[in-house]
């Protein structure tokens, strides 16, 4: 008989930038850990931490009470929640999925339909905090699902963040992500305008940027960002690609209810010229090239 006392076992679907260090925190927090994911270091990376890696998703989620996925959007977490391989058809009757990539509300509201149908749960569960946010186990979580669901994984996403809200019913935790990337790339791209204006006007960037987020201007995103575009270092903590298909989800889901995002429209139009130039695969705080390249920087 299985030890009544015992953390419940964890499959993890998805160890990318977010995912990798996500699932070692959970087995930091002795909790059991059967990772999938496409990529073989990725998994090797996974059992040197003490976590399982399996083959499949069918073989990771076979067995797990918990199922945790962190896909980059809608068609990845369809494609593996969907079909004679995907969770809902290995995973047994009574297990809890979190989905904590970040999709369209609709999605996760049909996922949990779908689930509730083999008598499995659904929360949705996005993130915001970056992969600083990650590692250090103080993401911001927004959830969607029942009460009871939440409570149930409460001790699990406290081991992965630190502010942890049910926001209301199935999708609204997605809708609550969704307004944190516009807040988000609106932040970036007002402090990429002021960061080419400062150095434009011969001003100390370094000494400008600390007494700006000192006062009301000042901001997590500067504070997260402020070394990327002091260095121009646009190591991918988020891409622009990922962000490009937020604001892609924000400016659908707000026209959806009638809600007018004139800056976010601009703003959504910024991050995909970025990408347009190649630039996707880098930081979201990249924005910042785009306002050189409109400043006359030849880039």
């Amino acid at each position: 008989m299985s030890n009544p006392t015992a953390l419940p076992s964890i499959a993890w679907i998805g160890l990318g930038i977010m995912g990798s260090p996500m699932a070692e925190n959970l087995l930091k927090a002795g909790y059991p850990v059967t990772g999938f994911t496409l990529e073989q270091d990725k998994l090797d990376r996974l059992a040197a931490a003490g976590g399982a890696a399996a083959g499949s998703i069918a073989e990771a989620v076979k067995d797990a009470d918990v199922i945790i996925t962190m896909v980059p959007a809608s068609p990845q977490v369809e494609a593996i929640s969907y079909g004679e391989n995907g969770i809902l058809e290995n995973a047994k009757s009574g297990a809890l999925i979190i989905d904590m990539s970040s999709i369209t509300p609709q999605t996760s509201v049909d996922l949990a339909k779908n689930a509730a149908e083999k008598g499995i749960r659904v929360i949705d569960a996005p993130v915001s905090g970056g992969e600083a946010g990650a590692i250090e186990a103080v993401l911001s979580i927004m959830v969607g699902g029942e009460q009871a669901d939440f409570d149930a994984a409460l001790p699990i996403l406290e081991a992965l963040g630190k502010t942890i809200v049910l926001c209301g019913p199935h999708g609204s935790g997605q809708t609550v992500k969704a307004a944190n990337q516009l807040i988000v790339a609106v932040n970036i791209q007002a402090c990429a305008e002021a960061v080419v204006f400062l150095e434009k006007s011969g001003v100390d960037l370094n000494a400008a940027l600390d007494v700006l987020n000192g006062g009301l201007a000042g901001s997590t995103v500067l504070t997260r960002k402020k070394d990327n575009f002091l260095n121009r270092d646009f190591k991918p903590g988020f891409r622009i690609d990922l962000h490009h298909k937020d604001m892609g989800i924000v400016t659908d889901a707000a026209r959806n209810v009638g809600a007018a995002l004139p800056v976010g429209a601009v703003v959504a139009q910024l991050v995909a010229s970025l990408r347009a130039q190649g630039d996707g695969g880098l930081d979201h705080s990249a924005l910042l090239r785009a306002v050189e390249r409109l400043s006359g920087a030849q880039i």
